[in-house]
C-alpha cells in the first residue's frame, strides 16, 4: 500500500512538472513565431523600399506595422533623447534620437544611431543636424520597455533628455510638440548623419533562433521526467 501511495505521488509530481514544462516549450514557440513574423515582415519591406510620406508615422491602424519612408524637413531646436540600457556588440550604450520637423506631417523622432557610455555612465552631447534635410528609412514601433517602469529625466544643461523607453505622452510635454506619433523612423545606415546603427527592430531581445534553443530545452526536460519517472516505476526492487 505504501509503495502504490509512493507511485501515484510520484506520478502526479511527474505530471504538473511534465505540464510545466510543456507549456513554458509552448510559450517559447510562441515568441519565437512572433518574432520570425516581425523580422519577415520588416524583411519585405526592406526588399521593396517603396517610400511613403513621413506622415505614414501617425497612422494609427499602423502602429504595430514597419513601412519605408522619406520626406524633407529639418530637425527641431529641441532636447535629444538618449534612450539607456542599449547594448550593441556587448558595449553599453544608449541609442540617440532627435524631434524631426518635416514639410508635410507631424513631428517625429528620429534615430540617429547608437553611442557608448564610459565608465561614470556621463550621457553623450548629441550635436542637431543643420539645416533641411532628406531623410528615409524605416517607420517602426520604439523598443520594447520590458517590465520595468519607464522612466523620464532631463538634463538641462546638456540639453537631452534620459529615458529607458519611448513613452509618446511623456516624451511630447519634454520636448514641446502636442503629440507624436507611435512610431519612429530608424534612419537609413547609409545616410551621412548619425552615429552607428542598423535597422535591427528587435535590439537586446531574444532572437527566434534563441527562443527555438530555449523551447527544446523545455520540452527536453519534459522528456527527461518522464523517463525518470518510468524507470523509478519499472525498475525491479533490489532483494
Amino acid at each position: 500500500m505504501r509503495l502504490r501511495h509512493g507511485r501515484l505521488l510520484g506520478w502526479t509530481l511527474a505530471l504538473l512538472a511534465m505540464v510545466l514544462f510543456g507549456a513554458l516549450g509552448r510559450w517559447q514557440l510562441g515568441r519565437m513565431h512572433e518574432k520570425q513574423a516581425v523580422l519577415d515582415a520588416v524583411s519585405r519591406v526592406l526588399e521593396a523600399r517603396a517610400p511613403l510620406s513621413l506622415a505614414a508615422a501617425g497612422e494609427a491602424g499602423r502602429a504595430s506595422g514597419f513601412d519605408w519612408a522619406a520626406g524633407r524637413g529639418a530637425f527641431a531646436d529641441a532636447p535629444a533623447v538618449l534612450l539607456d540600457n542599449q547594448q550593441r556588440d556587448g558595449r553599453p550604450g544608449v541609442r540617440a534620437y532627435r524631434l524631426f520637423e518635416p514639410d508635410a506631417g507631424p513631428p517625429l523622432l528620429v534615430e540617429l544611431g547608437w553611442l557608448p557610455l564610459p565608465g561614470d555612465r556621463a550621457m553623450p552631447a548629441v550635436d542637431r543636424p543643420q539645416g533641411p534635410l532628406d531623410v528615409q528609412g524605416l517607420l517602426a514601433p520604439p523598443p520594447s520597455a520590458g517590465i520595468g517602469r519607464a522612466r523620464l529625466a532631463a538634463e538641462p544643461g546638456r540639453g537631452v533628455v534620459v529615458v529607458t523607453a519611448l513613452d509618446a505622452g511623456g516624451l511630447a510635454a519634454a520636448l514641446g510638440v502636442p503629440a507624436l506619433p507611435p512610431r519612429v523612423l530608424k534612419l537609413d545606415p547609409g545616410l551621412p548623419l548619425g552615429f552607428a546603427r542598423d535597422l535591427d527592430v528587435l535590439p537586446n531581445t531574444l532572437s527566434p533562433q534563441q527562443h527555438l534553443g530555449y523551447a527544446v530545452q523545455w520540452f527536453g526536460l519534459a522528456l527527461a521526467v518522464l523517463a525518470t519517472a518510468l524507470v523509478l516505476t519499472f525498475r525491479r526492487p533490489r532483494r
